[in-house]
């Protein structure tokens, strides 16, 4: 199973396009995928417990997990690899896939976490100007190396090359559900 990290606040547009192109392009390359939508209203910004450490340190689980966060900890658990989908605000990732992946960090960075090792797919989409996405995917990429995935391919798309990057997304998709099923014949390096 692969799971995509879903961090758009619209259920329509640029974003929600690109995300529909690489579902269909996993489910081509002959994986289950499940979307976990990290803006969810009921997920808790980090609570940042006692001195700056809490479970999240100790037992790798947050505190607050019982607002959701536990239940899709436990999905990414037993996720093969994963997609992680932005629109670019700012230069950076939305605040709901932002909040949720700093969470996530603090529970997974610092001991022999079950992802570490597993590949991920990075996608954001600017609107506007198109400008922030290479500052968008470095912060993306960022939490990756904290965790320990291994970014399988970055994809930036806007408002004027959305077509082709659409069909990207659909093709780096079905890459990525082979490399995951079978990581020995393709993927980065090889």
């Amino acid at each position: 199973m692969i799971i995509l990290l879903d961090g758009n606040p619209k259920s329509d547009g640029l974003c929600r396009s690109l995300s529909d192109a690489i579902l269909e392009g996993v489910r081509q390359g002959g994986a289950e995928v499940v979307r976990l939508d990290t803006c969810d209203r009921r997920l808790r910004r980090c609570q940042i417990c006692g001195t700056g450490w809490g479970s999240c340190r100790t037992e790798h689980r947050c505190s607050f997990g019982d607002d959701g966060f536990t239940a899709m900890q436990e999905q990414i658990h037993e996720a093969a690899g994963y997609i992680l989908v932005t629109p670019v605000y700012w230069h950076e990732m939305a605040e709901g896939l932002k909040s949720f992946l700093d969470r996530l960090r603090r529970c997974e960075a610092l001991h022999a976490s079950p992802i570490r090792g597993r590949g991920a797919l990075l996608l954001a989409s600017a609107g506007g100007s198109g400008n922030g996405i290479l500052p968008c995917l470095e912060q993306m990429e960022r939490f990756c190396r904290h965790v320990g995935l291994t970014v399988y391919d970055r994809l930036g798309a806007n408002r004027w090359n959305a077509e082709w990057v659409r069909e990207a997304a659909r093709e780096a998709g079905r890459g990525f559900a082979r490399f995951v099923l079978n990581p020995s014949a393709s993927g980065p390096g090889r």
